[in-house]
């Protein structure tokens, strides 16, 4: 047995928020959004995927945003995606910690860190 791939990543979110989500993984982040299976969207929650990226919002009750834990993105323009987040209001925090990385952390509608990294170009 070995591990494949990731096939997907869940995050939480409050009861009743889908709007808010739709507006940052699909509005801000461009994911498509995929129709949850009947007998799971009786649970609320959305589901974003693209060819590459699958990230799934369930409910949880009572919800607490994950601020340490964080689902990390590679990206091909850290800078764009976080003036695209700051004008639409997201807390945007900018990180040099990562040695080769250019990288960012946005919190999204309910609190949850996400991080947004790109590699920089090394020179032989």
């Amino acid at each position: 047995m070995r591990l494949e791939a990731i096939d997907h990543v869940q995050a939480a979110m409050p009861a009743g928020e889908e709007e808010r989500a739709r507006g940052f993984y699909r509005d801000l982040l461009g994911l498509p959004e995929q129709p949850k299976p009947p007998e799971l969207a009786k649970r609320g929650g959305c589901w974003f995927e693209s060819a590459a990226v699958k990230v799934h919002l369930g409910v949880e009750t009572p919800f607490t945003p994950a601020k340490k834990a964080h689902i990390a993105f590679r990206v091909d323009d850290v800078q764009a995606l976080a003036a695209r987040a700051r004008a639409g209001g997201f807390q945007v925090v900018d990180d040099e910690d990562l040695p080769g990385h250019e990288r960012i952390y946005i919190y999204d509608p309910f609190g949850n860190r996400l991080e947004f990294l790109k590699p920089l170009e090394t020179r032989a």
